[in-house]
């Protein structure tokens, strides 16, 4: 087998960088997908959870007399229940030193931290039960003052004693005296405020959750949406449950979207496994959408002071951040990471940029707890990036085409090492620019600014130029299991919540063995038959699951060139293996046409054929793949929108993308990545604003007070590649799940202050709803 994997013969219809629809879509659109809320368990009970209406107070106890004596309710369980159970609790898992970690119990034991933490939870018969029982729960609170924002913080009342001025991490990167140095010599600073605002989620599917228990195994099992079991068993098992991880089974089926939120364990879960133990039968909870928008974890929520230093020719010499982070009431498992080292990572971008510092202060507030969302400091940081750099080239009087140009790291630079730490191996980053410009049109635009003008209209284009670094290193299964019906299953610990994984990953399978590839099966969702997994999330499935697929594939080989020489009666070093033989894969006495196809030859081994003891009885193959380094996708982004300066409406009207994610698998797959991205990162600039009032409730807690992008107000995307392979994984792939909202904040913001300009403005911050713009555009005319 090869270390790497070229791209298939046009010809071949299912290899490497075909466009192969989705294996999933045909089931999913007739209805027969099997997401948690669908299971139902025999015997099953309901759980409704009690959350606290006060963002802060001390819980000084609750009246469950009247819940437990509500028809249909079974057990009222407190935090008090479960500390007595001996459970543990949720923390920060980030080896970040100087960090103040929090402990979070399941159910609130003392004191409430934001709307929507948990206090009880109401098992029922039923689920209208269960929720009468959880209306009639009488919490007991003494309200405190409320903090909301991450600046105010400091001067607010404490959550936690031992976390004075609320501040659980001051975090730094860089040489601070070499920036000061860097600054102080700048021939021009460029400096703003930017506020990267805080995100609701809204995956599809909301959280569900179903807990059973095993009196006679001591065993758990919880079915639940998540973007990796393997990861989840372990914090559950070991972090909350107490036990070892072979007592903890968990099952997750399909998932409707996740973005980073179903990463970790939430309450729910302890509740339902505490639940079942005591009660004998499964219990079920399923929440809905106020809920989620209470307790699902946020994203972002950053005040940021961005500067650039660059001397007299426009060359950057320093970029600096300084951040306040808002955490939330706790400490999600990544609460951390986006404005650490993720900004630290992601704020360079393709340019040459020879010293970074960012100073980010993490604080705690009575709000929802933040944890990872799309693209999780990767999208903030090239946003943060490319505002600087429009900005600075107005100022400067220089082109900020040439100024993006000028400052990009070049082909010969590679490997370059950045200032981050990372080690781009690959990319051409001025030639995605330049063709992106072509794409758009670039010289065409002054054309259709006259026009949006003569209609009343201000129109305005942007660039999103990006890097993005993957999520670092982790081991991952890559399992090859040859089943009695001739199908061929692939065990992977990522997970599928949406992207569609089968398809690419059978078609590296069928690249690497020559399977069928109608033959080929996909199994992600069940800790049990996992041995590593790394899970779903920083833009590395394919990369990790992808190279696990290959390394295992080369196995089979190995194993099945042992095996076949044996059953052919010839010597190892004569058996050939041809994947794409006429026929299917097929193991073949060299210079004959004596040979057994891999398929057969697996099914004569099932057979139990007397072998010697180093002929292998199976082809089946469990395999860790090591890890991996970090890949770097990176592309360009240009966008127009055309704005109402009467109503500060604001339409996009064009988008083009170019992008390098590497060695493309499925272009139909990846394109689709690129247009979720895209459409989360335009929901974020234009619409999407989190409220709290000053004592911390959730005032855009619906849909009627959320808006999220409808397909309305999103134009038709134009996706071109400019693939350059990665040098740091067998595939070549760099990663893409992300890669839309990486270019899209920096695009759509870059033209709305492009289009503002002509009437004076010279910055508006996310999310530019149309009361933000109309008001921008008053301010300037005043």
């Amino acid at each position: 087998m090869p270390d790497s994997l070229p791209l298939s013969p046009s010809g071949m219809k299912f290899g490497v960088g075909q466009a192969v629809p989705r294996n999933e879509d045909p089931v999913l659109l007739r209805g027969e997908g099997r997401y948690t809320d669908d299971l139902q368990r025999p015997g099953q009970l309901w759980c409704v959870m009690v959350r606290s209406p006060y963002a802060h107070g001390v819980l000084r106890g609750l009246d469950v007399e009247a819940a437990l004596a509500t028809p249909g309710v079974v057990a009222v369980y407190t935090g008090r229940d479960l500390q007595a159970a001996g459970f543990g609790t949720m923390r920060c898992t980030l080896p970040l030193p100087g960090l103040i970690n929090v402990e979070r119990p399941a159910l609130a034991l003392d004191r409430v931290r934001f709307v929507g933490d948990p206090i009880a939870c109401v098992i029922g018969e039923t689920r209208d039960a269960a929720r009468d029982g959880a209306e009639a729960v009488l919490p007991d609170i003494d309200t405190l003052p409320a903090v909301t924002e991450a600046a105010a913080a400091p001067e607010a009342p404490q959550l936690y004693e031992h976390v004075p001025g609320n501040q659980v991490l001051d975090f730094h990167f860089g040489d601070r005296e070499k920036v000061e140095a860097a600054f102080a010599g700048a021939a021009h600073v460029t400096r703003l405020h930017l506020r990267n605002n805080r995100i609701v989620v809204c995956a599809m599917e909301p959280r569900s959750a179903i807990g059973e228990y095993d009196e006679a195994t001591g065993r758990y099992t919880l079915h639940v949406g998540s973007q990796g079991v393997f990861g989840l068993r372990n914090q559950m098992a070991n972090d909350l449950l107490k036990v070892p991880t072979e007592k903890l089974r968990i099952l997750t089926g399909n998932v409707g979207g996740s973005f980073g939120m179903k990463a970790s364990a939430y309450p729910e879960y302890v509740c339902l496994l505490h639940a079942a133990r005591q009660l004998g039968r499964p219990v079920k909870w399923t929440d809905e959408r106020t809920g989620s928008f209470l307790s699902d974890c946020h994203g972002r929520d950053h005040e940021v002071s961005a500067e650039l230093a660059l001397d007299a020719e426009g060359r950057f010499q320093a970029v600096r951040l300084t951040t306040f982070a808002n955490m939330g009431g706790y400490l999600s498992t990544v609460g951390p990471l986006m404005g650490t080292m993720n900004f630290v990572r992601n704020i360079q971008s393709n340019y040459a940029t020879p010293l970074i510092e960012v100073a980010t202060r993490c604080l705690l507030t009575n709000t929802t707890p933040v944890s990872a969302y799309r693209g999780a400091g990767r999208p903030e940081g090239n946003y943060f990036m490319e505002r600087l750099i429009e900005t600075a080239a107005a100022e400067m009087g220089i082109d900020a085409i040439e100024l993006r140009r000028r400052n990009h790291i070049r082909p010969e630079q590679l490997p370059y090492k950045a200032a981050s730490g990372s080690s781009y191996d690959s990319g051409e980053y001025t030639a995605v620019l330049d063709k992106a410009l072509r794409e758009a049109d670039w010289e065409g635009f002054a054309a259709r600014k006259a026009a949006s003008a003569a209609r009343g209209l201000l129109r305005g284009r942007g660039i999103g130029n990006f890097l993005e670094c993957t999520a670092p290193p982790a081991k991952e299964m890559g399992g090859i299991r040859f089943e009695a019906d001739g199908t061929v299953t692939i065990i992977t610990g990522t997970l599928d919540y949406g992207q569609g994984h089968w398809t690419p990953f059978a078609q590296v399978l069928y690249q690497a063995l020559g399977i069928p590839f109608e033959r080929i099966r996909l199994l992600q969702g069940d800790s049990d038959e996992l041995i590593a997994g790394g899970g779903t999330g920083g833009s590395k499935s394919l990369m990790a699951s992808g190279a696990a697929i290959i390394e295992a594939s080369a196995k089979v080989v190995e194993k099945a060139r042992r095996a076949a020489a044996h059953l052919l009666e010839a010597a190892e070093a004569d058996i050939e293996f041809e994947p794409h033989a006429e026929g299917g894969a097929r193991l073949l006495i060299a210079g004959t046409d004596r040979g057994i196809s891999l398929i057969d030859l697996a099914a004569r081994l099932r057979e139990g054929v007397a072998l010697p003891e180093d002929v292998p009885g199976s082809l089946d193959v469990r395999h860790v793949f090591e890890e991996a380094p970090m890949a770097y996708p990176n592309g360009c982004h240009i966008a127009e929108v055309e704005v109402d300066p009467e109503t500060g409406m604001v339409r996009i009207d064009r988008y083009v993308t170019v992008n390098d994610f590497g060695v493309v698998v499925n272009p139909l797959l990846v394109e689709g990545q690129a247009h979720g991205g895209i459409a989360q990162g335009i929901g974020q600039a234009l619409m999407e604003r989190t409220a709290y009032s000053e004592d911390g409730q959730l005032l855009s807690g619906s849909y009627s007070d959320y808006a999220v992008p409808r397909a309305g107000d999103l134009p038709s995307f134009a996706f071109h590649s400019h693939a350059v392979p990665a040098k740091t994984n067998p595939l070549g792939a760099k990663g893409c799940g992300e890669a839309g909202c990486a270019g899209s904040l920096p695009a759509v913001m870059n033209a709305l202050v492009d289009a503002l300009s002509e009437r004076g403005v010279r910055h508006i911050d996310m999310p530019a709803t149309p009361e933000v713009v109309w008001r921008a555009l008053q301010e300037a005319a005043a």
